[in-house]
């Protein structure tokens, strides 16, 4: 179904385009009056949603609100020195000073003393821009993305194997698989939209087996028929195992393998090692387990793995990813409906980037850095002689040279590496080190920020042209539908400026131009962006990026932006001639290899780069929440979405809090090789004994003091050697109690524009502090949550400062004071109901007093406690929803207590009838209250 033409004007009527959060690549339609985002609703005739979102693409209008525009960047801002605060300057200031120093370090240090540091946010024709920019004139591959941190390693593990990065299968093959094998990924919460699908393909085919690979016992693997719960980083020795049982069994296919496949030999060598029971104790899961899930795998007429950032993050990922895939090689179990391996992209767009040769280890179109013929042909394309010929500086290498002084110029676009790095005391250290760093972002307080030493402030979600793609190869247009804030730019816009304005002052200069591709005549050739005519567009880079692909496994010649509009999303390879993308790869047995053959990848199981001790004896996994997005820059402004889980925790199983003296709610201290912080635990059984569990999401925005950058302040720098992907999915750490004698709880409602101010002047004082959160929360109220701790109670003018901000002051304030024990109270109450309070001293006392906070949060009235608003004890008989009690369904604002006596009591609740993100875990609810309904109800 074709889908109709958005309306030319942007900020008025409606407007089709796609969602900017994860790889699902979903389509929405933008509702805008006056400039501004009022509403959205899926696209029902986008193929990859069919109308439906997710709790966090539903809230996307709440995140162009004036409140949450508030931290937008407006205006290039710029400083001579560090030290100084920036100040406002003009386009033409910003670009010409960054210009001159780049020009200047590259005349002085060569081209590989500059780098980029882009996103798997940005669109394909920011990312091309980028890519030309970098590689083609300025002549370095000093340019890596974020997706390096994601999803790289499935890069390599699909070039190790099929011979280039081409995703196989497809979304339509959930509802044609017989068996559904999830590896390192809780879909549920990570791709909600996808794992709709799944819940109803189960619905609809009851005999389609789930398995699910992880760790933690996740509402993803709740829903699987066989949970193989193994320890951190032991995949490979999983997969092996589950290969050595379909050798015994006789489950492989032969003559697949035989017609189709080199190099079995070796990983069949290695397999016949790896007996069920040998890796069950490697894994800790059960022998008869691991033969299950071989059989099901091999035994289903068609098997599809689906596999994300717990495959990926590992120093042994490339092997995961491989030998994963060696398995549907060795069944045969790829090319056909309903088969094959599928990578789940964590991002909107890094496929685009992996498209374009946004890696630093790629060029183009899938080309090779060392490939001098791939070199000759983009040379041709770009009219460049400086095409390098080495893999540049990936993620981690990349600061680790800025910090040492070898790369002096950093330009970093849409992304937030003080946040989503690993070792983050090592990487803020790189960019105080750094000559210059330019930070290109459409958020002004995010923890990169800071350390620009030029903001260039850039279009974002709404208010952008171009396109992405999705993890099933399926490219989707994104349009406009407001104008960007202030003078903030496209960010092609801002890198294409850049580019005329470096061409200028490089020297020595280029070559004469090269003679132009005929099919080039009727683009913007690189004179014409010297002679800085601005003539370039979206269209025409992505024209460019086309040209590029030609005769290229993902050729898209036969796309346009016209067949976009007319048919739809589309995918690749759509070559020239071509009525249709192809909708799966594979199914005639050749591959991209020389040879033509698929390749086995032959590596045998290796620990993780940090194996636990008994001075750090537990593993420390991350993951992700079901309402945040990655470092939460967009969704960390929207209290709704702190619903669900309303502050950091550290999940622990209860018998680890319990040895080491510690209680679920209490605030300890999480400390690895490299650093630590303070967090609360929360006791968990999804997790076993001897792991912790603390999501990614969580930067020094919301989980940072003195001592912390966030949760990255614990994880491991170090990385895949083929992929060059960082294991931040494992580290080993050690818990204790906090020691921290001092503890403050505080809140206030606030005007929703007010709350991102209010929160970026608490967190100005966090370095003041040992420990400090400051979250959004509430409602229908909104407002903010701050917890603190210290050593001994902060001085006077801290507290007084705070109290201003959270608006303790007044007539109708109510305090208590206890100097001798350095215990004290502000309660505000206004209209009958409490708005704002502060208690602070020992934890036990503030402890005590948290039934506040949500009795604010629960709008109740005061008149029946109000005596209690001062005491020491906490109101008898009052139920009042606690912090423990989470908003599970974000929609119609429902905790999971309400979910659980509704349905006790027969009633016919709304929650799961919207967005549907819910599901998985009123489901869960549904049947415990089956088994027990009578505890369920007060």
């Amino acid at each position: 179904m074709s889908s109709s033409s958005p309306d030319p004007r942007p900020g008025q009527g409606e407007t089709r385009t796609t969602c900017c959060y994860c790889g699902t690549g979903c389509g929405v339609i933008v509702r805008s009056e006056g400039g501004r985002v009022v509403g959205v609703r899926g696209d029902p005739d986008h193929p990859s949603n069919r109308g439906r979102l997710c709790s966090k693409g539903t809230t996307l209008p709440l995140t162009m609100s004036p409140g949450a525009m508030a931290a937008r960047a407006r205006h290039p801002e710029m400083r001579a020195a560090r030290g100084e605060i920036r100040r406002r300057a003009s386009w033409d200031e910003a670009l010409d000073f960054v210009a001159a120093r780049f020009a200047d370090t590259i005349a002085r240090h060569g081209p590989d003393s500059v780098a980029f540091y882009v996103s798997g946010q940005l669109l394909t024709e920011d990312y091309y821009a980028f890519n030309r920019l970098a590689k083609g004139t300025i002549g370095t591959a000093n340019i890596d993305t974020n997706s390096r941190l994601c999803m790289s390693s499935a890069v390599s593990g699909y070039v190790k194997t099929l011979g280039v990065d081409a995703p196989p299968a497809c979304y339509d093959d959930i509802e044609q698989a017989d068996c559904l094998f999830i590896a390192g990924s809780n879909a549920a919460f990570a791709h909600p939209v996808l794992f709709r699908r799944i819940e109803a393909a189960r619905q609809a085919r009851p005999e389609m087996k789930i398995v699910v690979v992880d760790p933690r016992r996740t509402e993803t693997a709740c829903f699987a028929d066989l949970h193989l719960a193994i320890l951190p980083g032991t995949d490979v020795a999983l997969f092996h195992a589950m290969l050595h049982v379909m050798l015994w069994d006789g489950l492989v296919d032969e003559a697949y393998i035989a017609a189709h496949t080199e190099g079995f030999e070796a990983i069949r060598d290695i397999a016949r090692e790896w007996s069920p029971k040998a890796a069950a104790e490697v894994c800790g899961v059960r022998a008869d387990d691991i033969v299950t899930a071989a059989r099901w795998f091999a035994g289903s007429k068609a098997t599809l793995s689906l596999y994300c950032q717990g495959l990926n993050q590992s120093t042994s990922g490339t092997a995961k990813n491989a030998t994963l895939i060696g398995l549907h090689l060795a069944t045969g179990q790829i090319g056909r409906p309903g088969a094959g391996p599928l990578s789940l992209t964590g991002q909107p767009n890094a496929m685009g980037g992996r498209e374009v040769g946004g890696l630093a280890t790629t060029l183009a179109a899938h080309r090779d850095l060392a490939n001098e013929e791939h070199r000759a042909e983009m040379a041709f394309l770009w009219n460049s002689d400086r095409i390098p010929s080495k893999p540049g500086l990936t993620a981690v290498e990349l600061f680790e040279a800025v910090a040492a002084g070898r790369v002096k110029c950093l330009w970093i676009a849409c992304t937030n590496p003080a946040q989503s790095l690993p070792n983050l005391p090592a990487v803020r250290a790189a960019l105080e080190a750094a000559e210059l760093v330019v930070l290109q972002e459409a958020y002004a307080d995010t923890e990169t920020a800071p350390f620009a030493d030029v903001l260039l402030p850039a279009a974002s979600w709404a208010e952008k042209e171009g396109t992405v793609t999705n993890s099933e190869r399926r490219i989707s247009r994104v349009r406009a539908a407001v104008p960007p804030p202030g003078e903030a730019r496209p960010d092609w816009s801002i890198a294409c400026d850049f580019e005329r304005r470096l061409l200028h002052r490089l020297t020595p200069p280029h070559s004469p131009p090269l003679v132009p591709h005929v099919l080039f005549a009727a683009l913007a050739r690189r004179e014409e962006r010297v002679g800085g005519s601005g003539g370039e567009s979206p269209q025409h880079l992505w024209n460019e990026h086309r040209e590029s692909t030609r005769g290229r496994d993902l050729d898209i010649t036969g796309l346009s932006y016209e067949m976009l509009e007319r048919d739809g999303p589309q995918q690749w390879p759509f070559p020239t001639g071509a009525t249709a993308g192809a909708v799966r790869l594979y199914a005639d047995g050749r591959f991209h290899t020389p040879s033509g053959r698929a390749r086995f990848f032959a590596e045998n199981y290796k620990p993780v780069a940090e194996p636990v001790d008994a001075r750090y004896p537990l593993r420390l996994i991350t993951g992700r929440l079901r309402d945040q997005w990655h470092g939460m820059s967009r969704t960390g402004r929207i209290a709704t979405l702190f619903g669900h889980v309303p502050e950091p925790r550290l999940a622990m199983n209860a018998s680890d809090l319990a040895r080491r003296g510690l209680a679920d709610g209490e605030l300890v201290r999480v400390e690895s090789r490299r650093g630590g912080l303070y967090v609360i635990a929360q006791a968990d059984e999804s997790v076993r004994s001897g792991q912790a569990y603390l999501p990614m999401h969580w930067g020094k925005r919301f989980l940072g003091g003195r001592s912390s950058a966030g949760v990255n302040t614990l994880t491991v720098p170090a990385t895949d050697p083929i992929s060059r992907q960082p294991e931040l999915k494992h580290a080993a750490v050690r818990v204790g109690p906090a020691n921290l004698s001092w503890r403050l709880v505080a809140f206030a409602e606030a005007d929703e524009a007010a709350i991102g101010a209010m929160v970026a002047a608490l967190l100005a004082a966090q370095d003041e502090i040992a420990f400090l959160s400051v979250v959004p929360a509430g409602r229908e109220r909104p407002g903010v949550l701050v917890r603190a701790a210290n050593e001994g109670a902060p001085d006077a003018a801290w507290m007084t400062a705070l109290d201003g901000l959270l608006g303790l002051a007044g007539s109708d304030l109510l305090r208590y004071d206890d100097p001798r024990r350095g215990h004290a109270r502000r309660v505000l109450v206004r209209d009958g109901r409490l708005t704002a309070g502060r208690i602070s001293g020992a934890a036990e006392v503030v402890a005590d007093a948290e039934w506040l906070r949500d009795w604010m949060l629960a709008g109740e009235p005061v008149a029946d406690v109000r005596r209690f608003l001062l005491a020491p004890q906490r109101p008898p008989d009052k139920r009042v929803r606690s912090g423990s009690d989470p908003v599970v369904c974000n929609c119609f604002g429902m905790t999971a207590s309400r979910i659980a006596e509704g349905l006790a009591r027969g009633e016919k609740l709304e929650c799961g009838t919207n967005c549907g993100s819910c599901l998985p875990e009123v489901r869960a609810i549904a049947e415990r209250v089956a088994s027990n309904p009578g505890k369920m109800v007060a």
